[in-house]
C-alpha cells in the first residue's frame, strides 16, 4: 500500500513538472508573440525618436521626444529596412520639400539623423549668404524676437547672439535660427548645383548648428525612415559645463504638432 502511494506521488510530481513546463513554454511564446507584434508595429507605423542634438533647434529641442510617421511614404515590409533596401507592400510616394525626415545617415546608416528636406530630385540649389536659393527663388526669411523660444532653448545656446526668422519651405511654414552678425561657416555659401535622381538634399532648422547636406551630401531615397509629427514628451537635462543648470520637464513643448 505504502509502494503504490509513493507511486502516486512520483507521478503527480511528474504531472505537476510537465505542466509547468508546458505552462512556462507558453508563457515564452506568449512574450516572443507581443515582441514581436510591437516591433512590427513599430517597424510598420509610428516609432518613438529622441532628439540628441540642437540642429533642429527651434523647431526640436534637445530632450524633445517625438513620434515620426514610418508609413508616410509608403507601408514597408516589417523589418526589411534593417537588412535590405526598404520593401514597400503600397506604392511608395515622394517626400515633399519641407518635410522634416528621419533617416539613416550616409556614412554611418546605423545611426539615425533628423533634418527639413530643402532640396527634391532636380531642383537646383545655392546659398548665399545664409540665404537658400530653389531653383531661383530665395526662402523667405521674415526676422522676428525669439525670446520666447530662447525660454524652451538649453543654456549653451542662449550665449550666443541669435536670430530668429519665420520661413516658409513648400508648403510648410517653420522658423529658422542663425547666429546673428558676421558669423559664417562652411555652410554659408554654396556654388548652384543640382540634387539628382533617388537624392535629396537636407538641412537643419539650427542654420549655424547643423551638421547636414551641406557638409556630408544627398540623403538617398532608400535611407528615409518616416516623417517627424509630433512631441509627445519633452525633457531638458542639466548640463555639467553649464552653472546652476538643471533638470526640467518642458510642459508646453508636449503634444506640439510639428510643420
Amino acid at each position: 500500500m505504502g509502494g503504490v502511494n509513493a507511486e502516486q506521488g512520483e507521478l503527480a510530481e511528474t504531472n505537476t513538472n510537465q505542466w509547468d513546463k508546458k505552462k512556462i513554454i507558453r508563457e515564452v511564446r506568449s512574450i516572443i508573440l507581443i515582441v514581436v507584434i510591437v516591433f512590427s508595429l513599430r517597424s510598420m507605423f509610428y516609432e518613438p525618436f529622441r532628439i540628441p542634438t540642437g540642429s533642429m533647434i527651434p523647431t526640436f529641442m534637445i530632450g524633445d521626444f517625438i513620434l515620426v510617421n514610418k508609413f508616410a511614404y509608403g507601408l514597408k515590409l516589417p523589418f526589411s529596412e534593417m537588412f535590405t533596401n526598404p520593401i514597400y507592400l503600397t506604392t511608395p510616394k515622394d517626400p515633399q520639400r519641407g518635410d522634416i525626415i528621419v533617416f539613416k545617415y550616409p556614412e554611418n546608416p546605423d545611426v539615425n539623423y533628423i533634418k527639413r528636406l530643402i532640396g527634391v530630385p532636380g531642383d537646383e540649389i545655392e546659398i548665399i549668404d545664409k540665404v537658400v536659393y530653389i531653383n531661383d527663388r530665395p526662402l523667405p526669411a521674415i526676422k522676428f524676437d525669439g525670446q520666447e523660444i530662447m525660454q524652451d532653448m538649453d543654456d549653451k545656446f542662449k550665449e550666443y547672439n541669435l536670430e530668429f526668422f519665420n520661413s516658409e519651405t513648400g508648403t510648410h511654414k517653420h522658423v529658422i535660427q542663425q547666429v546673428a552678425g558676421i558669423y559664417t561657416n562652411q555652410g554659408s555659401n554654396i556654388p548652384r548645383f543640382r540634387v539628382p535622381p533617388g537624392k535629396y538634399f537636407a538641412m537643419g532648422d539650427n542654420r549655424d548648428f547643423s551638421a547636414d547636406s551641406r557638409f556630408w551630401g544627398f540623403v538617398p531615397a532608400e535611407n528615409i525612415k518616416g516623417r517627424a509629427l509630433a512631441v509627445w514628451f519633452s525633457l531638458a537635462f542639466a548640463d555639467s559645463t553649464v552653472p546652476d543648470s538643471t533638470m526640467k520637464l518642458r510642459w508646453r513643448r508636449i503634444g506640439t504638432v510639428v510643420d
